[in-house]
């Protein structure tokens, strides 16, 4: 399932990263995945893949393509000399299904595991030694969150049942982190349901923390999002 591209990865390594860019991007329109979408003159993929190649906390990289774009994925890394990815996957018809099949090409001695999302391409090291300095202070994972804004409802049957205090809840981003053995032991169970990794682990009792996240971490979904990261990206 895996194409070897002979990266710096190998066997004793510290810190893994799988980069999830198989979303197909039905609301981006356009002929080919969201990952292949135009971002600053080429695909949106290109801006996370060389900002985790060359952070010097992430020792090896999986991507998830999406099915059929393997090759270009290859070749796009090839293009940005990213020495560090290893193996290309086929994602899933889920994201955890993605996270599932990139898993498997991370060796079984590593012992940090960082997901991140192709759809959030402006992560840069200060959020990376975030999650990652945090999970060496005795969890089982870390995500990066932002406090909300708005007032937060829960609602039932059309009607307001609860107003919750917003002051205990996050917007919870990627990249993410994970002690290795905790993820695989998550994501060799039931993957129903699961909105990120996090999930996966809370379900089997894994303790995740939080840190700060980044606002400039947007999550590309529609065109607007690409326009406010073109943005972003101008402006340093």
């Amino acid at each position: 399932m895996g194409s070897e591209l002979g990266g710096s990865g190998g066997a004793g390594t510290a810190t893994w990263a799988i980069l999830v860019a198989a979303g197909r991007g039905s609301r981006l329109g356009g002929d080919r995945p969201k990952a292949f979408a135009a971002l600053a003159g080429r695909p949106l993929l290109a801006e996370s893949l060389e900002r985790l190649d060359t952070s010097d906390w992430i020792e090896a990289i999986v991507v998830a393509a999406p099915a059929d774009w393997e090759e270009p994925t290859i070749l796009l890394a090839e293009e940005l000399v990213a020495s560090k990815v290893a193996s290309v996957v086929t994602g899933g018809a889920t994201r955890a299904e993605s996270v599932r099949n990139a898993l498997a090409e991370v060796p079984g001695d590593a012992l940090v595991v960082l997901v991140h999302d192709a759809a959030r391409p402006l992560v840069d090291d200060a959020v990376i030694e975030r999650v990652l300095s945090r999970l060496a202070e005795g969890v089982d994972g870390v995500v990066p969150g932002l406090p909300l804004a708005d007032t937060v409802k829960r609602i039932e049957g059309g009607l307001v049942a609860e107003t919750i205090d917003r002051g205990a809840i996050v917007a919870v981003q990627t990249p993410q982190a994970f002690l290795a053995e905790r993820l695989r032991a998550a994501y060799a169970g039931d993957l129903h349901g699961a909105t990120d990794c996090a999930s996966l682990v809370e379900r089997m009792g894994g303790r995740v923390a939080v840190v700060a996240g980044d606002p400039r971490l947007v999550k590309v979904t529609a065109s607007e999002d690409l326009e406010l990261v073109s943005s972003l990206l101008a402006a340093g």
